[in-house]
Protein backbone atom coordinates (compact mmCIF):
# COMPACT_ATOMS: atom_id res chain seq x y z
CA UNK A 1 0.00 0.00 0.00
CA UNK A 2 1.34 3.55 -0.84
CA UNK A 3 0.81 5.90 1.91
CA UNK A 4 0.13 9.86 1.14
CA UNK A 5 3.97 10.56 2.23
CA UNK A 6 5.15 8.25 -0.70
CA UNK A 7 2.75 9.79 -3.08
CA UNK A 8 4.26 13.01 -1.85
CA UNK A 9 7.88 12.09 -2.48
CA UNK A 10 6.91 10.29 -5.94
CA UNK A 11 5.43 13.92 -7.01
CA UNK A 12 8.25 15.43 -6.00
CA UNK A 13 10.43 13.32 -7.77
CA UNK A 14 8.44 14.04 -11.03
CA UNK A 15 8.41 18.08 -10.50
CA UNK A 16 12.09 17.66 -10.30
CA UNK A 17 12.81 15.43 -13.17
CA UNK A 18 9.83 17.28 -15.50
CA UNK A 19 12.07 20.82 -14.40
CA UNK A 20 15.15 19.31 -15.25
CA UNK A 21 13.95 18.24 -18.64
CA UNK A 22 13.14 21.75 -19.60
CA UNK A 23 16.22 23.18 -17.73
CA UNK A 24 17.65 21.44 -20.50
CA UNK A 25 15.44 22.26 -23.12
CA UNK A 26 15.15 25.98 -22.64
CA UNK A 27 19.44 26.38 -21.94
CA UNK A 28 19.68 24.45 -25.70
CA UNK A 29 17.30 26.96 -26.88
CA UNK A 30 19.46 30.14 -25.24
CA UNK A 31 22.86 28.41 -27.27
CA UNK A 32 21.05 27.85 -30.17
CA UNK A 33 19.03 30.66 -30.56
CA UNK A 34 19.16 33.23 -33.89
CA UNK A 35 17.32 35.50 -35.95
CA UNK A 36 15.99 39.16 -35.78
CA UNK A 37 14.68 38.02 -31.92
CA UNK A 38 17.87 36.93 -30.89
CA UNK A 39 18.85 39.14 -28.22
CA UNK A 40 15.67 39.17 -26.88
CA UNK A 41 15.38 35.68 -26.93
CA UNK A 42 19.12 34.86 -25.47
CA UNK A 43 18.35 37.15 -22.51
CA UNK A 44 14.66 35.66 -21.84
CA UNK A 45 15.74 32.11 -22.33
CA UNK A 46 19.03 32.86 -20.07
CA UNK A 47 16.62 34.26 -17.48
CA UNK A 48 14.03 31.26 -17.48
CA UNK A 49 17.17 28.75 -17.42
CA UNK A 50 18.81 30.28 -14.45
CA UNK A 51 15.91 29.71 -12.39
CA UNK A 52 14.84 26.27 -13.15
CA UNK A 53 18.27 25.49 -12.06
CA UNK A 54 17.64 27.07 -8.82
CA UNK A 55 14.51 24.92 -8.89
CA UNK A 56 16.26 21.67 -9.00
CA UNK A 57 18.17 22.12 -5.95
CA UNK A 58 15.32 23.65 -3.95
CA UNK A 59 13.08 20.71 -5.16
CA UNK A 60 15.91 18.28 -4.54
CA UNK A 61 16.55 19.96 -1.15
CA UNK A 62 12.66 19.04 -0.44
CA UNK A 63 12.97 15.74 -1.40
CA UNK A 64 15.44 15.18 0.87
CA UNK A 65 13.72 16.99 4.32
CA UNK A 66 11.07 14.05 3.02
CA UNK A 67 13.70 11.25 4.39
CA UNK A 68 14.45 9.86 1.12
CA UNK A 69 17.07 10.37 -1.29
CA UNK A 70 16.84 13.10 -4.31
CA UNK A 71 17.61 11.26 -7.55
CA UNK A 72 21.29 12.20 -8.63
CA UNK A 73 21.93 11.41 -12.47
CA UNK A 74 21.08 12.28 -15.42
CA UNK A 75 18.64 8.80 -16.49
CA UNK A 76 16.56 9.08 -13.03
CA UNK A 77 16.15 12.34 -14.02
CA UNK A 78 15.22 12.36 -17.40
CA UNK A 79 13.34 8.48 -16.07
CA UNK A 80 10.69 10.82 -14.34
CA UNK A 81 10.69 13.46 -17.17
CA UNK A 82 8.19 12.94 -20.19
CA UNK A 83 9.41 13.05 -23.08
CA UNK A 84 11.94 14.47 -24.50
CA UNK A 85 11.04 17.28 -26.94
CA UNK A 86 12.71 16.73 -30.47
CA UNK A 87 14.97 20.51 -30.95
CA UNK A 88 13.18 23.29 -32.51
CA UNK A 89 15.29 24.91 -35.29
CA UNK A 90 13.42 28.65 -35.10
CA UNK A 91 13.08 31.23 -32.61
CA UNK A 92 9.02 30.57 -33.02
CA UNK A 93 9.53 27.20 -33.02
CA UNK A 94 11.45 27.45 -29.57
CA UNK A 95 8.91 29.53 -28.41
CA UNK A 96 6.17 27.30 -28.90
CA UNK A 97 7.72 24.23 -27.88
CA UNK A 98 8.71 26.13 -24.30
CA UNK A 99 5.10 27.27 -24.06
CA UNK A 100 3.90 23.59 -24.32
CA UNK A 101 6.73 22.53 -21.71
CA UNK A 102 5.86 25.44 -19.31
CA UNK A 103 2.36 24.15 -19.50
CA UNK A 104 3.29 20.72 -19.18
CA UNK A 105 4.77 21.48 -16.01
CA UNK A 106 1.88 23.81 -14.58
CA UNK A 107 -0.18 20.75 -14.66
CA UNK A 108 2.18 18.58 -13.17
CA UNK A 109 2.75 21.45 -10.15
CA UNK A 110 -0.93 21.29 -10.08
CA UNK A 111 -1.13 17.45 -9.53
CA UNK A 112 1.79 17.84 -6.79
CA UNK A 113 0.60 20.21 -4.99
CA UNK A 114 -3.00 18.21 -4.55
CA UNK A 115 -0.77 15.29 -3.71
CA UNK A 116 1.53 17.73 -1.04
CA UNK A 117 -1.86 18.63 0.82
CA UNK A 118 -3.45 15.68 1.04
CA UNK A 119 -0.10 14.60 2.71
CA UNK A 120 -0.37 17.37 4.94
CA UNK A 121 3.22 18.68 3.89
CA UNK A 122 2.15 22.35 3.49
CA UNK A 123 5.72 23.39 2.84
CA UNK A 124 6.28 21.43 -0.48
CA UNK A 125 2.53 22.49 -1.43
CA UNK A 126 3.35 26.32 -0.89
CA UNK A 127 6.97 25.20 -2.68
CA UNK A 128 5.49 24.15 -5.47
CA UNK A 129 2.81 26.75 -5.41
CA UNK A 130 5.38 29.37 -5.74
CA UNK A 131 6.41 27.53 -8.65
CA UNK A 132 3.58 27.51 -9.94
CA UNK A 133 3.24 31.10 -10.02
CA UNK A 134 6.24 31.52 -11.84
CA UNK A 135 5.74 28.88 -14.52
CA UNK A 136 2.21 31.05 -15.25
CA UNK A 137 3.49 34.01 -15.41
CA UNK A 138 6.18 33.10 -17.77
CA UNK A 139 3.62 31.71 -19.96
CA UNK A 140 1.87 34.44 -19.96
CA UNK A 141 4.47 36.54 -21.04
CA UNK A 142 5.87 34.10 -23.78
CA UNK A 143 2.07 33.90 -25.44
CA UNK A 144 1.58 37.54 -25.52
CA UNK A 145 5.11 37.55 -27.28
CA UNK A 146 3.40 35.44 -29.81
CA UNK A 147 0.69 37.78 -30.53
Amino acid sequence: MTTASDKNVAALNTVLGETFRLYVQTHGYHWNVEGPKFRQLHVTFEEQYQNLWGALDEIAERIRTQGTYAPGSVAELMALAGPEDVSAQTADEMIVRLIAGHEALAAVLRDAIATSSDAGDEVSAGMLTDRLEWHEKELWMMKAATR
